[in-house]
């Protein structure tokens, strides 16, 4: 006999009340996930370097032509509030203070994975294409490749490639400049 669990869906608008009272701190690594609150795996040594190299190439290369924004919340719609590893940002004066970015206000969003690469691709990626997101990068630590995700729809990515060491691509924001795989990777 299979038991079902009742779950108590939360909002983001909840979610943020948990916060503000104390329920949920700065210390809980947790992200509001199709209105779960869901625990984040923690950070190691590898991926934080890899998350630390990516950012710095984009400053590097990206300036002040956008906001990069690395491991901070997105809100993408009134259940979920994910925090992918990187987020290029339209500029906005007041660098999202006013609020958490929002799906039209991503250029690029980045994950980073070694531990996450199933739960990436299968439960946020999906949920990104939902979303709008108009290209979402997955760099896969343990494959040493990243997987590029283009035109989103209800159903998922329409445009996935797969690019790997001595290849090179481009934002779809900024077509001009071209990153390697081997300066993502090291």
């Amino acid at each position: 006999m299979s038991v079902q669990l009742l779950r108590r869906k939360f909002t983001v608008e909840q979610y943020h009340q948990m916060i503000e009272v104390g329920i949920l701190t700065e210390d809980d690594r947790v992200e509001l996930i199709r209105g779960e609150i869901v625990e984040m795996t923690p950070i190691g040594r590898r991926h934080a370097a890899y998350v630390a190299r990516f950012v710095q190439l984009l400053i590097i290369r990206l300036g002040q032509r956008a906001i990069i924004w690395p491991q901070n919340p997105i809100e993408l719609n009134d259940t979920s509030e994910p925090q992918p590893d990187i987020t290029l940002l339209q500029l906005r004066s007041d660098f999202y203070e006013s609020g958490h970015p929002r799906p039209q206000d991503i250029l690029l969003l980045i994950e980073v994975a070694d531990t996450t690469v199933e739960s990436d691709r299968q439960i946020k990626i999906p949920l990104y294409a939902e979303n709008g997101i108009t290209e979402v990068w997955l760099v896969d630590i343990n494959e040493q490749c990243i997987e590029v995700y283009r035109e989103p729809s209800p159903n998922g990515y329409q445009n996935i490639q797969r690019f790997i060491r001595g290849q090179s691509l481009s934002i779809l924001a900024f077509p001009e400049i071209v990153i390697t795989v081997n300066e993502v990777l090291g």
